[in-house]
């Protein structure tokens, strides 16, 4: 049996938001500044191809945003989506340690990461993180990695006892 979809929720709601905001232990400036960033962030994709921007914003423990976009590419497995961008910039500017993810498509209704964007979220984020999908039209859902990629796997399955989150 597939699992069941998270509720659609929306961000002009104070009732959802709010909500949301203490499910996952987020300030509501935390929720509207990774909805604001992961949104603005669709408008530098480069995407001639496929036209579907992508956007993503990632909430560091230690309060920084890093955001990232999808750059495609004429061959396209050489394509780049937002998330791996996002993470790429964090962990190369020595970022460690993550709250949230969001992602902003203009799609209704909100769409997922990708799997090979989940199995990279995995290597930085511990299970528990969240990932909050936005969608084009005011709409978003949340899903827990754990919920997203069942039985992973990860950096413990190959010795790494620690994920790096100094």
């Amino acid at each position: 049996m597939p699992p069941s979809l998270p509720p659609i929720l929306s961000v002009s709601s104070s009732t959802d938001t709010s909500q949301t905001c203490t499910t996952l232990s987020l300030t509501s400036e935390e929720f509207t500044t990774l909805h604001s960033l992961a949104t603005a962030s669709k408008s530098t994709a480069y995407c001639p191809y496929s036209n579907f921007r992508v956007g993503c914003c990632l909430l560091t423990t230690s309060g920084a945003y890093i955001t990232g976009a999808n750059v495609e590419n004429a061959s396209y497995p050489v394509t780049t989506c937002a998330e791996r961008v996002a993470f790429g910039k964090a962990i190369t500017e020595g970022h460690r340690g993550f709250k949230a993810v969001a992602v902003a498509t203009d799609i209704a209704p909100p769409a997922s990461p990708c799997g090979m964007c989940r199995q990279c979220i995995r290597e930085f984020c511990e299970l528990s993180v969240p990932i909050i999908m936005f969608d084009g039209s005011g709409g978003y859902s949340v899903m827990r990695l754990e919920e997203l990629l069942p039985l992973s796997f990860g950096p413990e399955a190959l010795g790494v006892q620690t994920r790096s989150s100094s």
